[in-house]
């Protein structure tokens, strides 16, 4: 039998999910506030600036909160930054609102589900690039904030003097440039367009992280549209088109995101990943060149070119790539994972096993890792430890299907075939195309149930026509079945759709069957 033995490595993900936990609890804020409007001021920008002072209020309520009575207090942050990740995680929600043309008054709240803020505020600590992005975006709410107010001012100042009243531009007065009020006008309600475009992006953000991706699209296109020369929102739709499989309109993003900004590192980083999904692994690599030459400590950068080159068989340059990354993060436990997968590649099961257990070690729930160990235990025929293995993996995540096809291969292989064939079908179960028919099919030629083998192998050759693979446990199978001829035509097959490993095939007690037939000396011979 071929086993199909294949290392998991993770691709790097813009955002990860919140999900629901038992027991979590949860906290609701509730804060008014009453926006006095300035004669520049109409309904929408009263409500703009409203919306951002109410907003402000209770994320500072909602930091305030989490630092006293959750598991952000250990996580080193202040007020402000915790008060700033916040934004991109939870919504204002309004409850009530009045507009008297004069006063906006707002009402608004803020629901949290604790335990899911704390973890997706870890995820934003330990990514710099993206604590950096939300840090930018609230720091560009103040300074437009900030000029809101200036602006406010200098109109003042500037009705009073009644020399120029329809004077549109600027004029010089002792060299110094001063507005006049239509441009004062201009300027602020562009500052309130940006204001709003902020918010908008935060809301972006925040679906993004729940997995509302179109919504994230919708929210970005509202803040592109406000501010047309936001890098981070045409970089961050990029991703949102990126997790919905529109990988061309995603690096058409990316594209404009590096127009508006050459030294934005991320966007190259992303946009080399969209290119590694679309097969286009150099022009991939070429971009995580550019974002290490922009940022060399972006450890994010190094693991998505290192996964570039395992795609293309360079698992040396894979491999220095995240020795690189541990260097600098020694406490990343997705890198020793992915270093594991390389090591595995190339024939080093002691040293995967090794950076699989680091990986185990750092994050105990962590089942890929867990998984890959299990293959390599298989790899060095030690199929208990495998099963243990592979057993953690489902008790973590009972729905990855490659670990029930793994256990079944190392059940398969100490010859208890009925467990072999509970895993290889929980496997089809779990994923209707993943290709475990060919190994549940000769498990039952093992066990006498020629029928349901040959069933099986012809679902298999369905769904894959060329795998060599598949023709290679055929072949396999129908020696099992004592079928020669049937066997060794599948065989050639196999060997024509690229099969090569002639040693394994000389060791393969599936094929004692057929050993002494002429057909089976004959492929042999013609190796």
């Amino acid at each position: 039998m071929k086993q199909f033995i294949k290392f998991l490595s993770i691709m790097v993900i813009a955002f990860l999910f919140l999900t629901a936990t038992a027991f979590a609890e949860k906290v609701t804020f509730v804060k008014e506030y009453n926006y006095n409007a300035s004669d520049l001021d109409s309904k929408v920008s009263s409500r703009t600036i409203a919306l951002e002072q109410v907003k402000r209020l209770l994320l500072e309520e909602l930091g305030t909160y989490l630092i006293s009575e959750t598991e952000v207090k250990n996580f080193r942050l202040t007020k402000d930054q915790v008060t700033t990740y916040s934004a991109g995680v939870v919504s204002a929600e309004v409850v009530d609102e009045k507009w008297d043309g004069k006063t906006y008054y707002l009402k608004a709240k803020v629901s949290a589900d604790t335990v899911d803020v704390t973890k997706a505020l870890q995820n934003i600590v330990n990514d710099k690039q993206k604590s950096k992005e939300l840090e930018d975006v609230r720091k560009k709410a103040a300074e437009f904030s900030k000029e809101i107010e200036r602006l406010k001012k200098e109109l003042a100042i500037a009705k009073t003097d009644t020399k120029k009243p329809e004077q549109k531009g600027v004029e010089k007065v002792e060299g110094k440039v001063i507005y006049t009020s239509q441009a004062l006008i201009k300027q602020y309600n562009e500052a309130v367009k940006g204001l709003s475009a902020t918010d908008w992006f935060e809301k972006g953000y925040k679906s993004a992280i729940s997995g509302n991706y179109q919504q994230a699209i919708n929210d970005y296109n509202k803040a592109i549209q406000l501010n047309p020369q936001l890098a981070t929102a045409y970089n961050n739709r990029g991703l949102a088109y990126d997790n919905l499989g529109n990988y061309q309109q995603a690096i058409n993003d990316y594209n404009k995101a590096i127009q508006l900004n050459p030294q934005f590192a991320l966007a190259y980083n992303n946009r080399g990943l969209a290119y590694i999904k679309l097969g286009n692994h150099q022009q991939a690599i070429n971009d995580f060149n550019k974002a290490i030459q922009l940022n060399p400590q972006y450890a994010m950068a190094y693991i998505a070119r290192g996964l570039a080159y395992a795609r293309v068989g360079n698992y040396q340059q894979y491999i220095k790539d995240f020795n690189k990354t541990i260097e600098l993060n020694p406490q990343y436990a997705m890198a020793y994972n992915n270093r594991g997968t390389a090591y595995g590649e190339l024939g080093n099961y002691q040293q995967a096993i090794k950076d699989f257990t680091k990986a185990i070690e750092l994050n105990p729930q962590f089942a890929l890792a867990y998984n890959n160990r299990g293959l390599a235990y298989i790899k060095l025929g030690n199929h208990q430890q495998a099963i243990n293995d592979f057993n953690k993996v489902i008790e973590l995540d009972p729905k990855l299907a490659e670990a029930y096809a793994a256990r079944g291969h190392s059940y398969a292989d100490i010859g208890n075939y009925q467990q072999a064939i509970k895993d290889y079908s929980k496997a089809i179960e779990l994923n209707s195309k993943y290709a475990e028919y060919d190994a549940r099919g000769l498990a039952y030629a093992r066990v006498g149930d020629s029928q349901r083998a040959i069933n099986d192998l012809n679902k298999a050759l369905e769904l894959k026509p060329n795998d060599n693979g598949v023709y290679y446990n055929g072949a396999c199978l129908y020696s099992v079945l004592n079928k020669p001829e049937k066997a060794c035509d599948y065989l050639k097959k196999s060997i024509q759709k690229g099969y090569s490993d002639w040693n394994w095939i000389k060791k393969d007690k599936d094929f004692d069957n057929i050993r002494n037939s002429s057909c089976y000396k004959e492929i042999m011979a013609g190796k």
